[in-house]
């Protein structure tokens, strides 16, 4: 569980964030507090204007919560530790004084939805098809929720949070804020998120944290409401139901 990495590089002003799991970037405890610690420390960098969120591979971008971590869980109390994880990445994003650019370069699950909703501005290939499968193992998107509620509103959120087994298309999500630009493949991709984050690189500090703020205006309560979120899911872990999912996942994953 403890497998992974978190890396940050700059580059001209750039600052790149970059996370990486063996079993298709998932996120485990361990990886989620070094991508909060990360993206906070590199939020208060002098020498980064502008941040990328990326993920390491040629694979998803991010399969979620770790189903081996999630399988371990044995009280409310780790339970709520574990998705409080979730609470503090999307806190950190949000309260970030940088802009924060995502690469999503292939299928986002669960969490991997949450954190490229918690972007600001988000590219994605064609391959980048998402999916909110929280419920189908009796836990539901509750700490994810607000971030992607906030991108593609109360009805998308409900078509992915209760369509828990259905893939949506990078063109799904793209009519609906959720991805602002969609590309063939990596390499197009690249070319314009280089692009962009070089702008943005030039351009005035002060003016983009006051747009970040003004772009995350009403979300303060969050500091608290994910907490509460993590709560529930911390409860919900812990059922019958879902432990046996969970089981399941892992015996058909061999």
């Amino acid at each position: 569980m403890s497998a992974g990495s978190v890396t940050v590089s700059t580059d001209r002003h750039i600052g790149t964030v970059t996370f990486f799991h063996p079993q298709s970037n998932s996120l485990p405890s361990s990886l989620l507090s070094e991508l909060a610690a990360a993206i906070q420390s590199a939020g208060h960098d002098s020498d980064t204007r502008v941040l990328v969120l990326r993920s390491a591979g040629d694979r998803a971008f991010c399969a979620g919560a770790s189903f081996d971590e999630l399988a371990s869980i044995n009280s409310f109390e780790a339970g709520k530790e574990f998705f409080s994880g979730f609470a503090r990445v999307i806190n950190a994003m949000r309260t970030c004084p940088k802009l924060i650019l995502g690469r999503i370069h292939h299928k986002a699950v669960g969490g991997g939805v949450g954190l490229a909703a918690s972007t600001d501005y988000c590219f994605a290939t064609r391959q980048a098809s998402v999916k909110l499968s929280e419920l189908a193992v009796g836990i539901g998107p509750f700490v994810v929720g607000p971030a992607v509620e906030r991108k593609v509103g109360t009805g998308g959120m409900g078509q992915l949070a209760i369509d828990a087994s259905s893939w949506h298309s990078a063109e799904w999500a793209l009519a609906r804020g959720r991805y602002q630009q969609v590309f063939e493949d990596e390499a197009a991709m690249d070319q314009h998120l280089h692009t962009l984050a070089t702008t943005l690189a030039a351009s005035s500090p002060e003016a983009m944290a006051a747009l970040k703020r003004a772009l995350w205006q009403g979300t303060d309560h969050w500091e608290h409401l994910l907490y509460e979120r993590a709560e529930i899911s911390g409860r919900l872990v812990l059922s019958d139901f879902t432990r046996n999912a969970i089981a399941s996942f892992k015996a058909s994953r061999g």
